[in-house]
């Protein structure tokens, strides 16, 4: 059975269409799409995020700027998140309460951010529809470089609450 009911599975397939995400990023988070964020993949397991490499992304290092490796991984949690809580039996509120990191080695060139936490976002999602309460969730985001090495990993703690009906 998938984590994501009818309303959620189509904002989730319309994610997955280049163009439809590239639209999304424009009107909503233009610096994202400035950098070329790709959304890979999106289902049940994982969420897998794209950065590519170049003058976009790059510190004066020629590395890849913490702060766009921070938002690929933002992003990488955040997706299927916000596809949860379109599909919540209520409207519920995501917003980012905290950020980890750490930095193994540098990121050259393009680099892929895969969150492998959908279903404790699920549950979290879930929880926070289901009470007054707010629910927080550390998602993980684990950062490969153009090699395939791990080269960085982020921790997003998302904070869930069901809005207050008016």
């Amino acid at each position: 059975m998938s984590l994501y009911n009818e309303k959620a599975d189509a904002l989730r397939r319309r994610m997955l269409k280049p163009w439809s995400f590239a639209s999304y990023l424009w009107l909503k988070l233009p610096l994202a799409a400035a950098a070329g964020l790709r959304l890979q993949r999106l289902d049940d397991e994982s969420c897998v995020v794209a950065l590519p490499g170049g003058w976009r992304t790059q510190n004066p290092f020629g590395s890849t700027y913490f702060a766009a490796q921070a938002m690929a991984a933002e992003m990488s949690t955040g997706a299927p998140a916000l596809v949860l809580c379109s599909g919540a039996p209520v409207s519920v509120a995501m917003i980012v309460r905290e950020l980890r990191s750490s930095f193994d080695k540098r990121v050259i060139g393009a680099s892929t951010y895969t969150c492998p936490d959908v279903a404790g976002l699920a549950d979290a999602v879930a929880r926070a529809a289901a009470d007054d309460d707010a629910v927080t969730f550390a998602a993980r985001s684990q950062v490969r470089n153009a090699e395939g090495e791990l080269a960085s990993a982020f921790e997003v703690t998302w904070s869930f609450k069901r809005r207050s009906r008016r």
